[in-house]
Formats: C-alpha cells, sequence, structure tokens
C-alpha cells in the first residue's frame, strides 16, 4: 500500500474515542490460549469488558491495576462467549513474536479522553 492509500481525513480521526482505562480483573477465558477477559475501570464511562489477545505475552499479575489506552466506541463484539467491549491499544510484531502495551508516562484519571 502507498503512503497515499492510509491517508484518513482528520475528521475520521475525531470520530475514534481513545480513553485511559485501568485494569482491574482479569480473567481466563476457557479454550482459548490467547485472549484474556479483563474488566476496566473506563472513570466517567464506567466499567468495561474487553478480550484481548495479550495471554502469550503478560502474565496477570504484569497486567493488574496496570493503566492502558482504549478505543472505547467500538461496536461491541462477542468472542469466545464474552461481549469485548472496546480494544485495547499495543505496538507488535507477529513475525518478532512481540506485543508491548501502550501505557502512561505519568498517573492521570481513569476515563480522561486521548487528543
Amino acid at each position: 500500500m502507498s503512503d497515499k492509500e492510509n491517508v484518513i481525513e482528520f475528521g475520521d480521526f475525531l470520530k475514534v474515542d481513545l480513553r485511559v482505562a485501568q485494569i482491574k480483573e482479569i480473567e481466563e477465558i476457557e479454550g482459548a490460549d490467547k485472549l484474556y477477559k479483563l474488566s476496566l475501570d473506563v472513570g466517567e464511562l464506567g466499567e468495561r469488558t474487553i478480550c484481548a489477545g495479550i495471554k502469550p505475552y503478560y502474565s496477570k499479575g504484569e497486567l493488574q491495576d496496570k493503566k492502558i489506552i482504549i478505543v472505547s466506541n467500538l461496536d461491541p463484539r462477542k468472542l469466545r462467549g464474552v461481549e469485548s467491549q472496546g480494544m485495547l491499544l499495543a505496538a507488535g510484531s507477529a513475525e518478532k513474536d512481540r506485543c508491548v502495551l501502550l501505557t502512561l508516562d505519568k498517573d492521570i484519571e481513569n476515563g480522561i479522553r486521548i487528543s
């Protein structure tokens, strides 16, 4: 794909609602090798549940209370019978078997909008 094919309008970017969320609970999903069920505190947006394919890269202990960035306005989607109400942001490379969560360098309130 050329750079021109990847360009989006500024208005399209504004539709994406990125928020700070804190991981409060991490659960195994039966039969899922890569997925965790994460219960999040998203401040004014309340509690959310998301499914995330980060199990091979993070232990439950590493995730507990971690503040992450989520896309909060995705249509909910069922994964392995669990309704996922958003998506976390991570950087990674399948070829290098690597995944790193996008986190904050300083503490800030849960639910704060990222712009």
